[in-house]
């Protein structure tokens, strides 16, 4: 008989409140023994991020980083935590080059809009709402993808998109896609953490939701209602 796999130390980077720290934790603890893998560590550029709060009330190790663009100190901080899968989470500062190299294939990105479009350096929060209103896009969403040595120009893993109104603004329109980021990100990292999700050596990404488990499978959660009934048609709209 194999033996089960070993659950991801997941290391997850943030820079601010923590939102979809909180949402891949709440997953984790729904998925209880099912779970493929387990926080280790959050760290974050800013000392006063909410993040690193959310991380200490759970007990998890929680780290303010000296200085971001140092590689080798990053990389000597995940060691030092026994991280093997990394996930960026609202986490505005470049990942050092040795950093996107040593976890090749295993560092995820969320990013609050559908790339390739409105994303790159500078591409971040309102910042990202206020471009999408402005070009009269009807459709936005968000991005999971891996992370290279470029801002969110990595191998995509999953999208979902969510519908903008005539009415929007760029609160109303973040709102509606970070809902989305609660969803998708979780989900992506139980995925990617269990090996149904891959990095092939050519970039491309091999496998999908469907082919894990059901948690995993692109569903609408029962407490869907919250979201209204906009993010309730484009995810039933999806194949």
């Amino acid at each position: 008989m194999s033996q089960p796999r070993p659950r991801a130390r997941v290391g997850v980077l943030a820079s601010g409140s923590g939102s979809n720290l909180q949402a891949l934790l709440d997953h984790l603890d729904a998925l209880g023994t099912g779970r493929a893998a387990d926080v280790a560590l959050v760290a974050a550029n800013r000392p006063d991020a909410g993040a690193l709060q959310r991380a200490a009330h759970r007990g998890i190790p929680a780290v303010t980083l000296g200085d971001p663009a140092d590689g080798g100190a990053m990389l000597a901080t995940l060691a030092a935590h026994g991280v093997d899968l990394v996930v960026l989470a609202g986490y505005l500062k470049l990942v050092p080059v040795e950093v996107t190299r040593r976890f090749h294939g295993r560092l995820l990105n969320v990013h609050p809009a559908l790339l390739p479009a409105f994303g790159g350096a500078g591409m971040y929060g309102q910042r990202v709402h206020r471009a999408v209103l402005a070009s009269g896009a009807r459709i936005s969403g968000a991005t999971v993808h891996f992370v290279d040595d470029q801002y969110d120009r990595g191998p995509i893993v999953a999208q979902w998109p969510v519908p903008v109104f005539a009415t929007d603004f760029p609160e109303t329109l973040a709102a509606r896609v970070l809902r989305v980021e609660h969803l998708l990100l979780p989900r992506a990292v139980q995925a990617v953490a269990a090996g149904h999700v891959t990095l092939a050596p050519d970039g491309s990404v091999v496998g999908a939701f469907s082919d894990g488990p059901a948690d995993a499978a692109f569903t609408l959660p029962d407490d869907s209602s919250r979201a209204g009934d906009d993010i309730a048609r484009a995810l039933h709209a999806l194949p």
